[in-house]
């Protein structure tokens, strides 16, 4: 990442890991901490993920366990009222997760009081009660995959949204899409087959997620719902090619979010990354099947 990027993002990303520090028993906002580091909210986690080395909910959860150990060590807080304020509704669960995490239960916390480090974290940002001035920005991957990149025309697209974890969400797209486009002749070998995911799974309700199944046309048509019409906007995108089941889209995400994102010299539009499905997986062996994922680009 060239240094006037680089120092902008570490700069956005300071002031969210203070806001969070300072808010740890409030409810998390993606959209409000989106807002503090100027990204949209899907643009957002994944930029977080790829500097921090945490999804936003892992790095919250993470803290709000670090101030439970220093509650617990330092002060006669009860331990069911440390466990509900590090997000735990059980006492067990709470006991559980400190055990692995510290290497001791919270009773062994409270007798022998402060005597260790944290565990390392990615970012080597901890629980503390005053500011953050700086973190460990994780770019370790400079060149992890082959990266290109493609200037794209505005993609005029039909599409059709359904929520819920994105397997079964898409698959649910794409038969209401394809029930539609194929009798009237807009599935053919030069239609654009693309997926749009919007929501982090790590932060967002299994419900909730957002998938949209799309195919490209050439002109405006009269649709009902659950079919709509949208553009994808053109420019320059950098483009990641997956091989491999569908399955295995989230790894490589991850690594683009860890190994990519850090080191790159530019920043991300606003507008939806997206992926195009380059074989049908009807005819096509899973690993064989090609996936361009494409990020857009200022």
């Amino acid at each position: 990442m060239k240094a006037d990027t680089k120092n902008l993002y570490a700069a956005r990303m300071l002031k969210v890991l203070n806001h969070m520090q300072r808010r740890l028993d409030d409810p998390i906002r993606l959209d409000e901490l989106a807002a503090l580091a100027h990204f949209s909210t899907p643009h957002f986690h994944r930029v977080f993920k790829g500097m921090i080395g945490e999804t936003v909910m892992d790095h919250l959860r993470r803290i709000r366990l670090e101030r439970a150990y220093v509650r617990l060590a330092q002060t006669t807080v009860p331990v069911t009222e440390a466990a509900f304020e590090a997000g735990y509704d059980s006492l067990e669960a709470f006991s559980r997760v400190f055990r692995k995490t510290f290497g001791l239960s919270p009773t062994e916390c409270r007798a022998q009081g402060w005597t260790r480090l944290f565990p390392e974290a990615p970012s080597g940002v901890h629980y503390c009660a005053g500011e953050i001035r700086e973190f460990i920005l994780n770019d370790s991957g400079a060149a992890v995959m082959n990266m290109r990149i493609e200037t794209l025309p505005d993609i005029r697209i039909a599409k059709v949204r359904q929520t819920g974890p994105y397997m079964e969400s898409a698959e649910r797209a794409w038969k209401i899409l394809c029930g539609w486009g194929a009798p009237k002749g807009l599935v053919n070998p030069k239609t654009l087959i693309i997926g749009i995911s919007y929501d982090d799974p790590s932060a967002t309700a299994p419900e909730e997620l957002r998938y949209d199944a799309a195919i490209s046309i050439d002109n405006d048509l009269a649709v009902e719902e659950p079919v709509s019409l949208d553009v994808l906007p053109g420019g320059e995108y950098a483009v990641f090619t997956h091989q491999g089941p569908y399955q295995g889209l989230e790894e490589t995400y991850k690594t683009i979010m860890s190994g990519w994102i850090p080191t790159c010299d530019r920043e991300f539009r606003d507008s939806p990354w997206f992926e195009i499905y380059r074989n049908d997986p009807a005819t096509t062996p899973p690993a064989q099947l090609i996936t361009d994922i494409h990020i857009p680009l200022k």
